[in-house]
C-alpha cells in the first residue's frame, strides 16, 4: 500500500481489526519514510466482476461508483449510513453469488432500485428517474403509483403512540 503523503511503497501495518460492521478489515498504517499515518479499509473480493454496459462495453465492477450514485440519490435524506452500507453489501453479495463474472448493468440497477424501495421512497424515485431515463411527468406519476401500490401490499407499520409502545384509542 502506497503512502498517500509521499508515495512510498514501504508502509507498515501498526494495527489491524475488523470494521464495526464486520464488512471489511480496518488497518492503521505508518510510512517509515515520511512518518505519515493513515487508515485503509480492505474487503474480501470473492470474484472479479465485470459490468456489461448498454453499449456492450465491459468495465470492472466498481463498488465505490455504486456508493457515489447512491449518495446522489440519498442526498439530504435522513437515512442511516450504516443501512446504506448494508444495502450495498447485499447488492455486491448477490452479484458475487450469482455465479456469473459478467453482470449486465441493468441487473445492478434493478438490485439497487429494489434496495432503495425499502430504504427511502424519495431516493427510490430519484434513482429510478435517472436509471429508467424519465422524460415526462407521467413517468414519475407511474413510478409513484407503483411505489404506493407496493406499500399498500406491505404490512402496515405502527405510527405515533403505537410505534412507541403507547396505547391507541
Amino acid at each position: 500500500m502506497r503512502c498517500p503523503y509521499c508515495g512510498s511503497a514501504d508502509t507498515q501495518v501498526k494495527d489491524s481489526r475488523p470494521a464495526e460492521d464486520n464488512s471489511c478489515i480496518r488497518r492503521r498504517r505508518v510510512c517509515p519514510v515520511c512518518g505519515g499515518r493513515f487508515t485503509t479499509f480492505e474487503r474480501v473480493q470473492l470474484r472479479e466482476l465485470v459490468v456489461i454496459k448498454k453499449s456492450g462495453r465491459r468495465v470492472p465492477f466498481d463498488r465505490d461508483k455504486l456508493m457515489r450514485s447512491l449518495e446522489v440519490a440519498l442526498r439530504k435524506r435522513p437515512v442511516d449510513p450504516e443501512r446504506v452500507e448494508q444495502m450495498i453489501n447485499g447488492v455486491v453479495r448477490q452479484l458475487e453469488s450469482s455465479g456469473d463474472p459478467e453482470i449486465p448493468s441493468s441487473r445492478i440497477g434493478e438490485l439497487v432500485i429494489e434496495g432503495l424501495r425499502s430504504l427511502d421512497p424519495v431516493a427510490f424515485v430519484r434513482f429510478a428517474s435517472v436509471y429508467r431515463d424519465f422524460r415526462e411527468a407521467k413517468d414519475f406519476s407511474a413510478l409513484i403509483d407503483e411505489l404506493e401500490s407496493s406499500r399498500a401490499d406491505a404490512p402496515e407499520q405502527p405510527t405515533g403512540d403505537a410505534a412507541r409502545g403507547g396505547k391507541t384509542p
